[in-house]
């Protein structure tokens, strides 16, 4: 049964840019809680297959869950930085249609205090989204030096008032650890001087740790090296990205991988070892203001489409 809190960002889109083939063979990099998934299987006949991952424990038990009504999905706990791997091990290598990301905290993580993820509960300051192993966010924030604060606050959550929130975190971890997402956002408010309309100013800090927690560009450069290796000719790429760090990288991907091999002016080469392997399909996608209006948190979403050529 599907989650009822949860729901799938930019799903007919998505399943559309795929062109699914009811025979084919397709890749869910992040189950979540298998809301394209779901939607997918739909559009597959009884040959069809599809292979899941994800690195959350309680969604690799949904998507258990799930395999166990329906024997044509195989499920991995794994990241999707994983995924060549994977595929390797399941003899998948150049053999899948189609290649779906859709990159983010789910709404399950959001919602459940006890992940840490959100400062609208208060709970403990975790944020891994695989929660059996790591680092959490109060081990690191417990053990950062402050230019290294300053540095994830700028890259990750493109915070102004880096060094403002550094400096606060550090002079406050002495008088005691800084263990929930209360204290975390009460420490970031306080050391605002100003705030950005409709926004909690702890709302940057909190993407910047979660994503240092997780390594979740890292994690995505990886996962994006990958497709050539798994993709078959005329398979499809979709990647579904909530914020402009990932997205950025998902777009120069795309471009660059679609220019071909660049060699030095002189250099003998033949054609064909310039000529590109992959095509962007159409322009990047945004949610619609209907599907914002039903799920404020597609409004930051973007899709991006391309095609593994020959």
């Amino acid at each position: 049964m599907a989650d009822l809190g949860h729901r799938p960002v930019l799903l007919e889109e998505s399943l559309d840019a795929l062109a699914i083939r009811p025979d084919g063979v397709y890749l869910d990099g992040t189950f979540g809680r298998g809301g394209h998934a779901r939607a997918l299987l739909a559009r597959l006949g009884a040959r069809g297959r599809l292979l899941v991952l994800d690195r959350d424990p309680e969604a690799v038990a949904a998507a258990h869950a799930l395999a166990d009504e329906d024997p044509r999905l195989t499920v991995e706990h794994a990241s999707f930085s994983a995924m060549a791997e994977v595929g390797r091990r399941h003899d998948l290598l150049g053999a899948i249609d189609g290649l779906l990301l859709d990159i983010g905290v789910s709404s399950p993580q959001l919602d459940q205090s006890g992940r840490g993820f959100s400062f609208a509960a208060e709970g403990p300051l975790d944020m891994r989204m695989d929660n059996s192993t790591g680092e959490t966010a109060a081990q690191w924030l417990a053990r950062a030096r402050e230019p290294e604060i300053i540095q994830v606050l700028r890259d990750y959550g493109e915070e102004r008032f880096a060094g403002r929130i550094a400096r606060a975190l550090v002079a406050a971890r002495v008088q005691a650890p800084i263990l929930t997402t209360g204290r975390l956002a009460g420490i970031v408010a306080a050391a605002c001087p100003t705030r950005e309309p409709g926004k909690h100013p702890a709302t940057r800090t909190f993407q910047a740790i979660r994503i240092q927690v997780n390594r979740e560009l890292e994690e995505l450069r990886a996962a994006l090296a990958s497709v050539r290796e798994l993709l078959a000719v005329g398979g499809r790429l979709v990647v579904i990205s909530f914020h402009s760090l990932e997205d950025r990288i998902v777009k120069r991907y795309i471009r660059d991988e679609s220019r071909g091999e660049w060699f030095p002016r002189g250099v003998p080469v033949r054609a064909r070892e310039t000529q590109p392997w992959l095509r962007p399909v159409g322009k990047a996608l945004q949610a619609s203001a209907v599907e914002v209006a039903a799920n404020p948190r597609a409004r930051s979403a973007v899709m991006r489409v391309a095609e593994r050529l020959a």
